[in-house]
């Protein structure tokens, strides 16, 4: 018989994992501070509770995709937090993004009640999320995440263990480095090739024909074509990110360069755009060189 599982946050993300997770004939509650949010999925014959500690006081297996460290505070440790109905016979898995040091203390923090608790973050956005085609990295007793690997890859395609608590969420902030790394060098470059003259068809097919091919810059490609600009990842969730890179694993250090040129937050029109991605204006901005700053473009490079 499959576990009961309770599932808390139904953002971007969190909907869609929950949505795959019903599908795949999981008993399932949910949980949302927006309750509008939980209605699709209560029409799918998904339970929705009242409030967090009601979901886990119903449930075995309780997961949490929220946006970071506050939201997560508060669903644990709010008003009727979850964590209030936690003991030895249940599973906690924070999917949410957050730092490694954060992880760690929540284990801490945990631990006298008995929960096992898994850190599991994902690789993916919005459209593996609805595929069921996130990379799960996760961390804890490793017998515990074997055992969970059903309910995992009802999300995902694969589970990755990283290794004990504190190493998915290690291993999610050395992803969405590289992710950043990777989008802040499209953007640069196809905006200094166009200021040059060139074709962007010209430009995708220059980078698809050689070894600079990648799933990811295929992915963008037909949206660069069309103008179409769906939010994948907004622009605040990757500055949470490189908020927590820049504190690294054992305190500050320079070893990423990128995301320590990232401030806070984006001012001016930036800062209009945060909880969306950098438009076109924002971008010739920035790389056009009217800006003090250089920033980098999370979701998709807009092209005039």
């Amino acid at each position: 018989m499959k576990q009961k599982i309770g599932f808390l946050g139904l953002g971007i993300m969190g909907g869609a994992m929950a949505a795959n997770i019903l599908r795949a004939g999981y008993p399932l509650m949910v949980y949302n501070r927006t309750p509008a949010k939980s209605e699709p999925l209560a029409q799918l014959g998904a339970g929705v509770a009242s409030d967090p500690r009601h979901l886990a006081q119903t449930t075995e297996v309780i997961v949490a995709m929220v946006t970071g460290p506050e939201a997560l505070d508060q669903l644990l440790w709010g008003p009727q937090g979850a964590a209030g109905a936690f003991n030895e016979k249940k599973v906690f898995i924070n999917m949410s993004s957050v730092s490694p040091r954060f992880t760690r203390e929540l284990a801490a923090r945990l631990a006298p009640t008995g929960v096992t608790f898994i850190d599991a973050p994902v690789s993916g956005t919005k459209k593996p999320a609805e595929e069921g085609a996130l990379v799960i990295l996760a961390g804890g007793q490793e017998e515990a995440v074997t055992g969970l690997e059903p309910l995992f890859l009802t999300m995902g395609k694969k589970v990755i263990y990283c290794g004990p608590v504190g190493q998915g969420s290690m291993m999610k902030m050395f992803i969405n480095l590289l992710l950043g790394l990777m989008m802040e060098g499209l953007a640069e470059c196809l905006n200094f090739g166009r200021l040059g003259g060139l074709d962007l068809e010209a430009m995708l097919d220059t980078v698809f024909s050689g070894p600079l091919n990648c799933g990811l810059y295929q992915m963008k490609a037909p949206l660069l074509k069309e103008k179409n600009y769906p939010v994948a990842f907004p622009l605040k969730h990757m500055t949470k990110d490189f908020k927590f890179v820049r504190a690294g694993p054992r305190g500050p250090y320079a070893a990423a360069p990128l995301p320590h040129r990232l401030g806070p937050g984006l001012g001016g029109r930036g800062h209009q755009r945060h909880c969306q991605g950098i438009g076109a204006s924002e971008r010739e901005m920035i790389f056009g060189g009217g800006g003090k700053g250089r920033w980098v473009l999370t979701s998709l490079p807009r092209y005039p």
